[in-house]
């Protein structure tokens, strides 16, 4: 056998255990994933929706300064089972000075799904707005179209902290503790 073939069939035994191992490899990997595909559950995501209006869209003024001044209704869905409590904070970022803060509520509980216009949440703790008042104050923008973010974060805790704190608190007192977050955002603009 000269050199020339020798090496030849040292290329062809190379490539074919080279495509034997990414083969092997490949099975390894389908056959691990497929069990856990038809055995693992996966948990939708978080929701955070309003009967009053839609993502994106105007807040009907009844829940801004200019109406009510009621906090509009949300519904909730989806919290992860391991949950032990809510947490929900309004802001406006567009505010001309700083990202406005206009609701925190938290320590709700994480079997609450429907929080009512008017109502306050059963089993939450107020925060402190950035009016200085505890509970809800609606859009006041001074000028233009601001955007309203309602936060949703879903705990493995409660948190250990009484009624009053501001926003900061509350944020620092969650780090770490985030299960799952919902977002719904709301324009508005006084004519």
């Amino acid at each position: 056998m000269n050199t020339s073939a020798a090496w030849k069939q040292v290329y062809i035994l190379l490539l074919s255990s080279i495509l034997g191992a990414l083969f092997i490899v490949s099975t390894c990997t389908v056959t691990f994933a497929a069990p856990s595909l038809a055995t693992g559950k996966k948990e939708a995501p978080m929701k955070l929706i309003s009967p009053a209006f839609e993502h994106g869209r105007p807040i009907p003024s009844q829940y801004t300064c200019d109406g009510a001044n009621h906090h509009p209704p949300l519904t909730i869905s989806h919290v992860p089972s391991e949950a032990q409590s809510l947490a929900l904070v309004v802001e406006d970022p567009d505010a001309p000075t700083k990202v406005f803060t206009h609701w925190l509520i938290y320590n709700l509980p994480p079997s609450t799904q429907h929080i009512l216009e008017q109502k306050a949440p059963l089993g939450g703790t107020d925060g402190v707005n950035d009016f200085g008042t505890r509970g809800y104050k609606g859009p006041c923008p001074p000028s233009g179209v601001h955007h309203y973010v309602f936060r949703l974060f879903a705990l493995d805790t409660r948190l250990a902290l009484p009624e009053g704190m501001k926003k900061e608190d509350v944020l620092a007192k969650l780090k770490g503790h985030v299960l799952a977050t919902a977002e719904l955002v709301g324009t508005y603009t006084r004519r």
